[in-house]
C-alpha cells in the first residue's frame, strides 16, 4: 500500500460550475503510478465546493449554479443573514458549500480515474469574483 499527497491548485475562476477533470489529471501524473487506488481531492475554502456530475452537457453546470443560487440567494434587502462580512455572496457561498461539500474520492484503476462514462470533476466556485484555491490530493493505493 502506497500513499502520495500533493497540493495542487485550481484555475482562478469566478462563479460558476467549472469542469476541471483534465486539470486534475494534469496536475497528477502520479496517478499514471497506481494499479489500484483512491483519488481524494479536498479543497482548502469554505466558499467553493467539489463534486462529480454530468460532464457533457454544458447546461448542467448552468443550470447547477442557477439551482444553487435559488436555494441561498443573495442578500439584496440586508435582512436575511447575519454573516455579511464580505459582500452580498459572502453567506449564501458558505451555505452552497455545505451543501455541496468540500471534497469528492474517486477510484483509480489502472493508472487511470474510474469515473463513470458521463462523469467528471467540477469545481463549483458561490463567490462572484475569481479567487485562487487550493486543494489536497491524496492518492492511496497499490502501485503498478
Amino acid at each position: 500500500m502506497s500513499w502520495f499527497q500533493k497540493q495542487i491548485m485550481l484555475p482562478s475562476k469566478s462563479k460558476g460550475t467549472h469542469l476541471v477533470t483534465d486539470h486534475v489529471v494534469r496536475e497528477l501524473p502520479e496517478i499514471k503510478n497506481y494499479k489500484v487506488g483512491l483519488l481524494h481531492l479536498f479543497v482548502q475554502h469554505t466558499s467553493c465546493g467539489l463534486s462529480l456530475n454530468e460532464n457533457f452537457d454544458e447546461d448542467v453546470r448552468d443550470d447547477m449554479t442557477d439551482a444553487l443560487d435559488r436555494v441561498a440567494p443573495e442578500d439584496r434587502k440586508g435582512n436575511m443573514y447575519r454573516h455579511s462580512a464580505e459582500g452580498l455572496d459572502d453567506m449564501p457561498a458558505h451555505i452552497k458549500s455545505v451543501l455541496v461539500g468540500p471534497s469528492i474520492t474517486v477510484p483509480i484503476t489502472n493508472g487511470r480515474l474510474n469515473t463513470g462514462t458521463w462523469q467528471g470533476i467540477y469545481y463549483l466556485e458561490f463567490r462572484a469574483s475569481k479567487h485562487s484555491r487550493k486543494v489536497v490530493a491524496t492518492i492511496q493505493g497499490e502501485k503498478q
